[in-house]
């Protein structure tokens, strides 16, 4: 689902609580399939690897696909907006510095659910991880390189 000019309501109502696991998915700007770059590819993942880019939560689960990211945090002492924003925002330095794009990498804001504390959360890491498995990118979860999980 592309956001709108309304995806500022998104955040309405947003609340972070610490402890809580939230399924968080941004998208690349007007959905360009920017990520089918493997440089680009390889750029998000080390960086969503970095334990730097996760100070104040913990990246349980994540997979990047063409056009948009998923991950499921467990968020720490800070708020969701400021943890996803500092993702977003080294991928975007980085890429717009080695391809000397101009317009955004990523859409303004992000979509989120906050697990409820009877969800199981690796049945969520499953179903996100899965993403490129019901997209057709491929016929095994393992010959996906942009993905991983705590578990593992």
């Amino acid at each position: 689902m592309a956001l709108t000019e309304n995806s500022h309501r998104l955040r309405a109502g947003r609340v972070s609580e610490p402890g809580r696991v939230y399924f968080v998915t941004a998208v690349t700007w007007n959905r360009t399939p920017l990520f089918r770059n493997v440089h680009h590819a390889r750029v998000a993942s080390r960086i969503c690897h970095r334990s730097s880019t996760w100070p104040h939560a913990t990246c349980l689960a994540w997979v990047l696909m063409p056009d948009h990211w998923h991950g499921l945090i467990k968020l720490g002492d800070e708020d969701l907006h400021r943890v996803v924003g500092r993702y977003k925002a080294a991928v975007s330095r980085v890429i717009k510095r080695a391809s000397e794009r101009e317009s955004p990498v990523w859409q303004r804001t992000f979509h989120d659910r906050a697990l409820r504390r009877e969800d199981d959360i690796k049945a969520a890491a499953r179903y996100l991880i899965a993403n490129p498995l019901r997209a057709g990118l491929v016929e095994r979860i393992g010959d996906y390189p942009y993905w991983n999980a705590v578990w593992l």
